[in-house]
């Protein structure tokens, strides 16, 4: 079973449609889908129906946005199928509302910089809940500011000491919960919870803390920020602590750092079957 358990749409900082990401899943030959939008479950049941026409198992699933208050330090959770996803609807509203605010802030001052409507920056951000840095810059992109997404621009704007929306970015996890906070609500929802892409935000020494305590039920080990060394270091956890190693392309389409289709990590198929077990028992 070919499974990519990580990857985003419209609905977030993703620039491809349910329907597209579901119809080039398909096309890269995969059999299980979990589409992983930040802080939103709006495309659970519309993934779901589009799945099955294409032929595709597509699990319900979210990553959730979180911070690590002891350490500093942001996390992310995939929470895949939760049996009572009302029960988390609360906090990624409260997240992507205080993100679409966040977002606002940005936009304008982005705009006393350049030149450029509002509504150049808003048209990519859609089909979500709230502006992403990725709409910015791909608007700006569209007017010639710049030739790439990633580079001296989204520098001069973004970076946490010196960018012109270093504020904003500083504040980015004020409205985040904490991540043994946010378990405990996925778990009441009936969820598995796995901590994404590790490395990127040195989440060893938490996932160490929460496993032996119990209160994780997977870390996602392939991914594209783990090279070799590291996924082993993960693999090594997962089997000492008895979680379920997962994996997943995080594919963004036009919006990702660097060139990744679907499909370019997976999910081990032990691990997808523990999933559908847990939902289905």
């Amino acid at each position: 079973m070919r499974a990519d358990l990580h990857c985003h749409t419209t609905l977030s900082d993703g620039s491809l449609g349910i329907e597209e990401v579901i119809a080039q899943a398909k096309r890269n030959n995969i059999d299980c889908l979990a589409i992983t939008d930040h802080d939103n479950l709006a495309s659970t049941s519309r993934a779901v129906i589009l799945g099955q026409r294409y032929g595709i198992r597509v699990l319900p699933a979210v990553e959730i946005s979180a911070v690590d208050g002891e350490r500093g330090r942001k996390v992310h959770i995939l929470c895949y199928m939760p049996k009572k996803p009302d029960r988390l609807e609360g906090l990624c509203l409260r997240t992507c509302e205080a993100r679409k605010q966040r977002g606002k802030q940005m936009a304008l001052k982005v705009l006393e910089q350049y030149p450029i409507a509002l509504e150049n920056i808003v048209r990519y951000a859609a089909g979500g809940k709230a502006i992403y840095k990725c709409h910015i810059m791909h608007a700006l992109m569209d007017y010639g500011y710049t030739t790439e997404l990633y580079g001296e621009v989204y520098e001069s704007l973004f970076n946490a000491q010196y960018g012109l929306c270093a504020e904003e970015v500083r504040h980015e996890t004020e409205s985040n919960p904490d991540v043994r906070f946010a378990l405990e609500l996925i778990h009441s929802a009936g969820g598995t919870a796995v901590i994404a892409h590790p490395k990127v935000y040195d989440s060893f020494d938490l996932i160490e803390e929460l496993a032996s305590a119990g209160k994780i039920d997977g870390v996602e080990v392939y991914h594209e920020s783990a090279d070799e060394q590291c996924e082993k270091r993960l693999e090594r956890l997962c089997e000492h602590y008895g979680i379920l190693p997962t994996g997943g392309s995080d594919f963004h389409g036009f919006y990702n750092h660097y060139a990744i289709s679907l499909g370019y990590k997976f999910t081990p198929e032990d691990s997808v079957r523990k999933i559908l077990e847990k939902f289905e028992s």
